[in-house]
């Protein structure tokens, strides 16, 4: 990294959520409770998909790898924003910043990719079922999340390769609870027009494409259920519903955030919690109530968890005999 270019800036301060001093507390106990609910709820997902057999599917296997993603999507930020509300200047080291920055498009331009390959998934299952077996195999499953990732890191550095050398000499203030790449090179001590016009084509466009390409799947795949009438497509019916709530709910903050960069608004700050620690939360809660298949596997591993306790209790006791 190209000290020159730094200037002397080697951290930034964080606004926060708010600057209300009586409301830290509370944030901090609300949005811990919060993210360790994100991260039971999705390991727990990617837990009951690896442990049961019924699940073993294309669907679920893409699934579990959406619950992976949004724990590290929430959190690359999240546990950090946590310890901040009980700090004060809340402070990142310019190392920190950028690494923030990576890791966020890596994360968010991945979870975007996987569900695009989820809707394919869902096409191939609703309007090619007899070709679905051979089509969506263990190998195309795997590549699709692999090429998911890989789309993800490419992104991020094309994002962060321009960043990393911008001069930051003087204000050093980013207005949100962690380092937004929008926000960040506001405070660049030059002319950031073509940058943020290679974000807008960048991340404005990632999101945008990705969510039209959504949204023409669903709408080729509601029409196709549709026109058929069984339990089956029912239960299609039922899981697009859950599919397009989670695009629905992901894609619309990104977008807000992300296609206009060059004005930042306060509602931004709330969006910007919206996809990387709500949404993370959604997600199991959508597919796991919706699912009764989830369910019933999750009651099994239950089960046989609360068996295996039960056997270690008795076998300890027969060894104190």
């Amino acid at each position: 990294m190209d000290q020159g270019n730094r200037s002397g800036v080697t951290e930034f301060i964080l606004h926060g959520l708010s600057g209300s001093q009586e409301l830290q507390l509370f944030y901090f106990v609300f949005f811990m409770l919060f993210y360790f609910s994100i991260v039971l709820g999705n390991l727990l997902i990617v837990l009951t998909v690896i442990s049961e057999p019924a699940l073993h599917t294309p669907m679920y296997f893409l699934l579990s790898n959406l619950s992976f993603i949004d724990v590290c999507l929430s959190t690359f930020a999240t546990p950090k924003m946590i310890i901040d509300f009980l700090m004060e200047p809340k402070t990142i080291s310019f190392e920190g910043c950028m690494a923030q920055i990576f890791f966020l498009h890596v994360f968010a331009g991945g979870e975007m990719m996987l569900l695009v390959a989820m809707a394919y998934d869902r096409y191939v299952a609703i309007c090619r079922p007899l070709h679905y077996a051979s089509i969506m195999s263990l190998r195309k499953c795997t590549s699709l999340v692999v090429g998911s990732w890989l789309i993800g890191v490419f992104h991020s550095v094309s994002q962060l390769i321009f960043t990393v050398n911008l001069p930051f000499c003087g204000p050093n203030k980013v207005d949100s609870f962690f380092c937004d790449l929008p926000l960040v090179i506001k405070l660049a001590c030059t002319n950031t027009f073509t940058l943020e016009v290679l974000m807008l084509s960048d991340s404005g466009l990632i999101a945008m494409s990705s969510f039209v390409l959504l949204l023409i799947s669903y709408t080729v795949i509601l029409v196709t259920v549709r026109r058929r009438s069984s339990a089956g497509m029912a239960k299609a019916r039922a899981t697009l519903t859950a599919h397009i709530t989670v695009v629905t709910l992901f894609f619309a903050p990104c977008i807000f955030i992300y296609a206009w960069p060059f004005s930042s608004l306060p509602v931004d700050k709330v969006l910007s919690i919206f996809y990387t620690v709500f949404t993370p939360l959604l997600n199991p809660l959508i597919y796991t109530l919706r699912n009764k298949e989830v369910i019933s596997a999750m009651q099994k591993l239950r089960s046989r968890q609360v068996k295996a306790i039960s056997q270690r209790k008795i076998m300890f006791l027969k060894q104190k005999v």
